[in-house]
């Protein structure tokens, strides 16, 4: 995916900047779902990076999932796209291993695709004098396209880390990269984020 290259002057300041990564759950990034262009792996191999490089500069960090006690606080609206009820197995909506301890990390539930609607994301953001959030995760033009849409909405500078999410095709991935996040922020690698981080 092509993209703006940072220059040396880009730089990110750690105290107004946070780290959301959306739906890393066991559910969602396990090995067995076909994501595309990256694995699940790939992508909490990029996004642990990102995580260890926020921490070390002590920037906010933001953990993400989609869960639900029962399913009946879903969202289920009428739609032309067959939408399978699927029976989560036990444990879908644990973080993965590599990132679940993460250190002073907030840990936000959300019950719909974005990470701002029903939560206290843009509370926590804004009492922590932050006005950039970078954003990764599962999936690229579901979860991540939708917390960016709503993040921008709120006046939010984004940055999109392209090599940190995926989705469920090329396609879907690609579009959203192309024509949608650089009308609402930067997209960059996951190097050129932890590099640019002060």
């Amino acid at each position: 995916m092509e993209h703006v290259k940072s220059t040396e002057a880009e730089k990110l300041n750690a105290e107004k900047t946070a780290l959301v990564v959306i739906d890393l759950q066991t559910g969602i990034a396990n090995s067995s779902r076909l994501l595309a262009p990256y694995t699940g792996e790939q992508v909490v191999q990029k996004a642990s990076k990102l995580i260890e490089a926020f921490a070390q500069k002590g920037a906010f960090v933001v953990l993400v999932r989609v869960s639900s006690v029962d399913g009946k606080d879903m969202l289920k609206p009428n739609t032309d796209m067959e939408m399978n009820q699927m029976q989560w197995p036990e444990g879908w909506d644990r973080l993965v291993p590599e990132i679940a301890d993460t250190p002073n990390a907030h840990i936000i539930t959300k019950r719909q695709w974005g990470a701002f609607f029903g939560t206290d994301l843009d509370l926590q953001l804004r009492r922590r004098g932050i006005d950039t959030i970078v954003l990764c995760g599962i999936s690229t033009s579901i979860g991540v396209d939708t917390t960016a849409r709503e993040a921008y909405q709120h006046g939010y500078h984004q940055i999109f880390v392209e090599d940190a999410m995926t989705a469920s095709t090329n396609e879907e991935h690609d579009y959203v990269c192309k024509y949608i996040f650089p009308r609402i922020g930067r997209i960059r690698s996951t190097e050129e984020v932890t590099l640019s981080l002060r």
